[in-house]
């Protein structure tokens, strides 16, 4: 299991590499990319910034890759989350889990997507045309996360 918070960008095809190299137990790798808008809610984006706590962010993000093992027959897992200001267009998040058939990488890459959205400790401030604002949390990830519980 890997888990990281970083400002910098990532390179999706080498943390899918680094996930299954000299495996040939892995049946599927399930990866998921994140992207900034450019649009938020009819409004032009011009950076959106991702606030962290160091540490507490990197525990619950280890948590909930952890549930996704216990979920699910898994081989491994991948969570790259980016930080700081971001412009449309930049990778924001990194998800990637294998598992030796496809259902279960399928299904745990939905559930760290959902769980992400709605449980990790990240706050996220956008600066509009209409000026800054803080991004409130979303009833419809609400509702996506709620199918796992």
């Amino acid at each position: 299991m890997t888990v990281k918070v970083q400002r910098e960008d990532f390179d999706p095809g080498a943390e899918i590499a680094r996930l299954h190299e000299g495996r040939s137990d892995i049946g599927a790798v399930v990866s998921f990319v994140g992207v900034v808008r450019g649009d938020s809610g009819g409004d032009k984006l011009r950076t959106m910034t991702l606030e962290h706590f160091p540490g507490m962010t990197e525990r619950e993000l280890e948590r909930i890759a952890e549930e996704a093992r216990e979920r699910w027959s898994l081989d491994g897992v991948t969570i790259v989350h980016r930080y700081g200001e971001l412009k449309p267009g930049e990778r924001i998040v990194l998800v990637v889990t294998a598992a030796g058939h496809r259902h279960a990488a399928f299904e745990a890459g939905s559930f760290l997507m959902d769980y992400l959205k709605t449980k990790a400790p990240f706050w996220k401030r956008e600066m509009r045309e209409s000026g800054e604002h803080w991004v409130e949390a979303r009833e419809s990830d609400d509702r996506a996360a709620e199918r796992w519980r």
